[in-house]
């Protein structure tokens, strides 16, 4: 992301409005390296064609924000790895992390990981530290720093549904590990923040936020994310693709100001429940439109959705979640300049 795009981040964050509207997608290895003909594990082993196609992407779509850009990053498996995860991995498909959680009672055993030295985390910052000269000679900086969210941390150790069993179950040995995760996170953000001084927002990603009832949201998630984002950074983005509506009153008291969601809640609904205090990116279904639609799909569909929004501050136009896998390059063009046409 280059300062001119950070800049109308920011702007449409404090509720400026942009014209045209802004586009923005979440790119990383599910989408990124197949698009640009390399194998998901050439991506998280060869620095260079990490780099050859974050700015083959940023080349070809130059009017669009990839968010949060130059994404350093192994997939699920990083922040698992550093709890002693094994990660298994496979040639072009998504690499998968192994539980270390095989009951409650392992819990007590969990120690806080170091994230300068446990797992493929110092891989993860030392890849960005390579790359940094030719990223910043591109015109570009590293402005976000980027983790899975404490939930999602913990159903990777435990299993999802060990984890959410357990947070009825026992409640008080789930907040023992959601504790020691956010400490973990806390410091996660903590290095790559000293690590590269142009940091300037955070990114968290937890799925399994939409998986809980508001109250368990307020009581086992609200306070283990609140903790997450509470440091001087201008952007708080959340992206959570499952449902949305539990969670999404309490989001602006975590300290979020801008988030990602998935299809299943409109932009009106969406922009009801925040209270219009946080900027949506969203919300073009991302595989039956993005990826297998064609560009006539993508044109009828962004043109259906900003008809009916009629506030667009606070929004950037996107897919519902992360860039899908498969998503063409031509979809990609006909949402970029439908929001062009439509809100200049």
């Amino acid at each position: 992301m280059n300062d001119r795009q950070w800049d109308q981040l920011v702007a449409v964050i404090r509720g400026e409005t942009i014209r045209p509207l802004p586009t923005g997608f979440i790119i990383d290895s599910p989408w990124l390296p197949k698009w640009a003909g390399h194998t998901i594990l050439d991506y998280f082993t060869d620095d260079r064609v990490f780099l050859e196609d974050n700015f083959k992407a940023i080349d070809t779509f130059p009017d669009t924000i990839f968010l949060p850009g130059f994404w350093s990053e192994y997939g699920m498996c990083t922040e698992p790895s550093a709890f002693g995860s094994i990660s298994v991995w496979e040639e072009n498909e998504f690499p998968f992390s192994k539980k270390v959680i095989h009951s409650v009672a392992e819990v007590d055993d969990l120690l806080t990981p170091n994230p300068r030295k446990n797992g493929l985390l110092p891989f993860v910052v030392k890849r960005l530290a390579h790359l940094q000269p030719e990223i910043e000679r591109r015109g570009h900086k590293i402005h976000f720093a980027v983790a899975r969210g404490p939930l999602n941390i913990a159903s990777f150790l435990m299993g999802t549904t060990e984890f959410l069993t357990a947070i009825k179950t026992d409640p008080e040995a789930m907040h023992r590990l959601l504790g020691i995760v956010t400490d973990y996170l806390v410091d996660w953000i903590a290095f790559q923040r000293e690590a590269f001084p142009t940091i300037d927002g955070i990114l968290l990603l937890d799925d399994i936020v939409g998986f809980i009832s508001r109250r368990d949201f307020e009581t086992f998630g609200l306070p283990y994310l609140r903790r997450a984002y509470d440091t001087d950074v201008t952007v708080k983005f959340f992206h959570n693709d499952a449902p949305c509506k539990a969670s999404a009153p309490l989001l602006a008291d975590a300290g979020i100001n801008l988030l990602n969601f998935g299809i299943q809640h409109t932009l009106t609904e969406m922009r009801t429940w925040t209270e219009g205090k946080i900027t949506l990116l969203g919300n073009i279904p991302p595989r039956d439109v993005l990826a297998d639609g064609t560009a006539a799909d993508v044109e009828r569909a962004v043109t259906e959705m900003l008809e009916a929004f009629e506030d667009r501050s606070r929004l950037i136009v996107s897919c519902g979640g992360g860039m899908p896998p498969g998503a063409p390059t031509e979809n990609i063009r006909a949402l970029i300049a439908t929001v062009a046409r439509l809100t200049s």
